[in-house]
């Protein structure tokens, strides 16, 4: 091997293993209130929070979540390239308004669309949502 490909391969897998890190610290965590049922929730606010969101996590506890909030609204997709845990995500417009929940499934490419432009999506554990009798128009709050 190269010294040149060597370096790249040593950098490649750093880059891993500081994503490995990122996790396993966490993000802060929130309380998220729906129907009167709290979450807690990390919150993914920046470009790079938002790009790795819960890949590589084998794990997400059963009242814990992902919250990812966008600088502006728009038509946000989302897709779980490296991502192991099934998730519903809940699409939130500006005014905290649910307005799409799906199911998605574990390591494919599918993109995940909202039906109009929002600032907020949720994931959480698939079925969470439909379990908890959390629907399409309910309102998603940050204090109870």
């Amino acid at each position: 091997m190269s010294p040149g490909r060597r370096i790249k391969t040593i950098l490649f897998l750093l880059f891993f293993l500081l994503i490995d890190i990122a996790h396993s610290q966490g993000l802060p965590k929130i309380p998220l209130y729906i129907k009167g049922k709290e979450v807690r929730v990390e919150v993914a606010r920046t470009p790079e929070e938002r790009a790795v969101g819960l890949m590589a996590r084998k794990h997400l506890g059963k009242e814990e979540g992902m919250l990812f909030i966008f600088e502006e609204e728009g038509h946000h997709s989302f897709w779980m390239k490296n991502t192991y845990i099934p998730l519903s995500i809940a699409f939130i417009d500006r005014e905290s308004r649910i307005v799409k929940i799906t199911d998605m499934k574990p390591l494919t490419l599918t993109s995940h669309l909202p039906p109009k432009p929002i600032l907020y999506a949720l994931e959480m554990n698939q079925g969470w949502f439909s379990k908890n009798g959390i629907k399409v128009g309910d309102i998603v709050r940050f204090s109870k």
